[in-house]
């Protein structure tokens, strides 16, 4: 489990085909320094494995699903990923609940300067993803904790603080960009719970309905 607040860019260093998914190479040190092999790390808000671990540098396999689902199928070396170790028993949790199981990608819209450092990111997402986004609520941008300030359509808005700015991928991102996207696991647990209670109930019969019928 993660909690979206990154503690280190790292830098795409290879990024290899296989017969099924990829391998990926990152140039990093701080997520290092306590990683094994079999280490969870959130590479751009995708939970991988690492598969080998060097005193700069760390290698996971992408799944095809994972490929397909997510960003990390197009990076290219060079690319800025954002890097984050799991959360441990004793870490204070400062962003919301972040698993590193991306829900879907999304298409940056813009990104506007506010003033003082701070900016205004809008994203585009898929329709499938809309019952879990809420004014207020939390989404992980690219593993980032965000706060949706916005909703308006298919586009999600957020403020970026100067910290983030300066700390993340976010820094070099531009219209059109891709990014990865998870929904708050509770907003998706609730989503679903609701849906078997509408299921269960028969057409037009609530409780409330029974209530006022005496019932």
């Amino acid at each position: 489990m993660f909690t979206g607040i990154i503690e280190e860019l790292g830098i795409v260093d290879r990024v290899e085909p296989r017969a099924a998914g990829l391998r990926l190479a990152v140039r990093c040190r701080k997520v290092l320094e306590d990683a094994e092999i079999g280490s969870s790390i959130s590479v751009g808000g995708v939970c991988l494995t690492a598969a080998s671990v060097a005193p700069d540098s760390f290698s996971a396999d992408v799944s095809p699903e994972t490929a397909r689902r997510s960003n990390l199928g197009g990076l290219r070396p060079g690319a800025l990923v954002n890097l984050e170790r799991p959360l441990s028993p004793s870490s204070r949790m400062g962003g919301h609940i972040v698993q590193g199981h991306v829900d879907g990608t999304g298409e940056l819209v813009s990104l506007d300067a506010l003033g003082d450092g701070n900016w205004w990111l809008s994203v585009q997402f898929p329709p499938d993803l809309d019952s879990y986004l809420v004014e207020k609520g939390s989404v992980a941008i690219d593993g980032i904790s965000l706060t949706i300030a916005a909703l308006e359509g298919d586009v999600l808005s957020a403020t970026i603080v100067p910290h983030t700015y300066q700390n993340t991928a976010l820094r070099v991102a531009r219209s059109g960009h891709v990014v990865n996207l998870e929904c708050d696991i509770i907003a998706k647990y609730v989503a679903k719970l609701l849906g078997r209670e509408r299921e269960s109930r028969p057409s037009g019969i609530t409780t409330e309905r029974l209530l006022d019928l005496g019932y």
